[in-house]
């Protein structure tokens, strides 16, 4: 489950606008409530979301009163919010507060929860200050992040087969996962922003795959493992550096929630 955010703003400064999710084993769903000055603050707070998450997804409590304001230009930033940003937060909830923003919630790993916060910063103008308050969760989780570490499961150039390298990785990790007992696991792959991202995400998704391929055939069961990709959608670096390219082509073990 992925819950976007909650927009809150108290009524002595502005409008109030919350976010719910469903549980964890239903679809994807946010539930956004509260109160807005106009019908182009609502439309400016739905619109995004169901860019985001998908209009079927989201569903619109929002009240329309006279009884609230917002401050200068409010609508305007937290469109800069609502972007697919938030898809990287689980069980998240952000609430404004004026130009006060605190972020709550769990990222995949340490440089996922600064990068987030860091990238919602510099959209903002500088009167905006966020809190971070999202962590890596459960221990297990961050285990699993220690024993990938900076170690990169290479790929062929191009292609979703595994070099003799990113085998070595996987046999490095197996003991790891292999203690996670009734734990399911998924498997998410990652691409830089270079060439077309339709077929990024097909490339992550098909070495996410091949993966999973490997871990089974070495005797891991297949029912405790997903997999996904999401392309070049979730860096944890700039794409303008070698560097960071690098660091984006990687593949990520989320461990996931029971129920």
């Amino acid at each position: 489950m992925m819950l976007p955010a909650a927009f809150a703003q108290s009524a002595a400064s502005g409008a109030r606008i919350e976010g719910n999710s469903t549980p964890p084993a239903a679809a994807e769903q946010v539930i956004v409530s509260g109160q807005v000055s106009d019908e182009a603050t609502r439309m400016t707070v739905l619109t995004e979301l169901r860019q985001v998450y998908g209009a079927a997804n989201v569903v619109d409590r929002i009240e329309i009163t006279n009884a609230v304001g917002t401050p200068t230009n409010w609508a305007a930033n937290i469109q800069k919010l609502l972007t697919p940003t938030l898809r990287q937060i689980h069980r998240g909830q952000m609430q404004i507060d004026g130009t006060q923003i605190a972020v709550t919630g769990e990222v995949g790993n340490e440089a996922l929860r600064q990068k987030v916060i860091s990238d919602m910063a510099a959209a903002l103008n500088p009167t905006y200050t966020i809190k971070n308050g999202l962590r890596v969760p459960v221990q297990e989780q961050a285990v699993l992040d220690n024993a990938l570490a900076n170690r990169i499961i290479e790929f062929e150039a191009g292609s979703a087969t595994l070099t003799p390298k990113g085998q070595a990785v996987l046999d490095a990790l197996i003991p790891v996962l292999s203690k996670l007992v009734n734990k399911s696991v998924t498997v998410i792959g990652h691409t830089d922003n270079s060439g077309n991202r339709v077929a990024n995400l097909a490339l992550s998704r098909a070495r996410a795959d091949t993966v999973k391929g490997y871990l089974v055939n070495k005797g891991m069961d297949p029912a405790n493992i997903s997999t996904s990709g999401v392309g070049p959608d979730q860096p944890v670096a700039s794409n303008d550096t070698y560097e960071g390219r690098s660091r984006n082509r990687r593949i990520e073990f989320r461990l996931n929630k029971p129920g």
